[in-house]
């Protein structure tokens, strides 16, 4: 099997560990400049690759790739987080899962041309992505005109900073590219700081976590740290052919956490407890047939 579709598939179960974490410690609607704030300080650990990969100055336009990337990922971040806390994570994550491949697919198109991209990739790709939108698709999404546009505002965003990102990796070798990305982030997110307010917000006693979820809290962030880390690799290694590609895979974590779910609904109820109905069920099996059929027609 391909090595980055290994690793890509491996990335979106952490994601789905993570994401299973994140439903037992959050009770709230996330604060997106917040959360945005905390997850471009923990990409900064990038930093301890240094002693591995040594530190150099990148060229002026692999400088400016990784901006751009900092930039639309940190702003793809807050889009994200914001659209949640005003909508509901089940209304807009369906929507962007729906039309992110489809703009990467199309970005890649643009920047690399379309002789690379094979009837296989084309056929694969379809089938990935219409099992992501069954397996993350509910009833109670009812879009209206201000969730599509945060949706499809996140969906841009984030497309974006996939392809530049794979324009990084394309001039840099990956631990130099994920070490800049990181130290960009933080230099990005630490103008939160001078927003009136935040420092407070930030670092007072109201933003930490109990004693009793820290340790969850902690854990979860480093599988999801440790998800996107994976993800990067997999985005170093991918054809530029094959990228949309693993946007369409990420159906791969809604099973893993439908799985995840059903078994403790089923054997620690008193831990956590969702209804899941029968025809929940054979959504979501419909959904895992069409990712198998599709990860058989990338690997023939």
């Amino acid at each position: 099997m391909l090595l980055w579709l290994v690793i890509v598939i491996a990335s979106y179960l952490l994601f789905g560990l993570s994401s299973f974490g994140d439903k037992l410690v959050l009770n709230r609607s996330p604060n997106p400049k917040l959360y945005t704030f905390y997850v471009g300080v923990l990409s900064s650990l990038a930093i301890i690759l240094i002693p591995f990969a040594g530190f150099h100055i990148p060229d002026v336009v692999s400088f400016f790739w990784i901006f751009l990337t900092s930039l639309v990922s940190v702003a793809g971040l807050y889009m994200l987080y914001s659209a949640v806390a005003k909508f509901d994570v089940s209304r807009v994550v369906p929507i962007v899962g729906a039309v992110q491949p489809i703009l990467v697919l199309f970005l890649g198109w643009f920047f690399w041309g379309v002789r690379a991209i094979t009837f296989n990739n084309i056929l694969a790709f379809s089938i990935l992505l219409l099992a992501s939108i069954i397996i993350s698709f509910e009833k109670k999404l009812a879009p209206n005109k201000q969730l599509l546009t945060f949706s499809l505002v996140t969906a841009l965003l984030v497309a974006l900073s996939l392809v530049f990102i794979k324009m990084v990796f394309l001039r840099q070798t990956f631990l130099q590219g994920t070490i800049w990305i990181g130290i960009c982030n933080l230099l990005l997110v630490l103008t939160f700081l001078f927003i009136p307010g935040f420092k407070k917000e930030a670092f007072g006693k109201q933003s930490a976590p109990g004693k009793k979820t820290l340790l969850l809290v902690l854990f979860t962030q480093l599988v999801g740290g440790l998800a996107a880390f994976s993800q990067t690799f997999a985005i170093s290694l991918v054809p530029v052919s094959s990228l949309a590609i693993i946007n369409a895979l990420r159906g791969i974590q809604y099973v893993f956490i439908f799985l995840v779910t059903l078994f403790f609904s089923s054997f620690f109820p008193n831990i956590l407890k969702e209804r899941i109905s029968r025809k929940i069920v054979i959504q979501k099996s419909i959904a895992i047939l069409l990712i198998i059929f599709g990860l058989v027609i990338l690997v023939l």
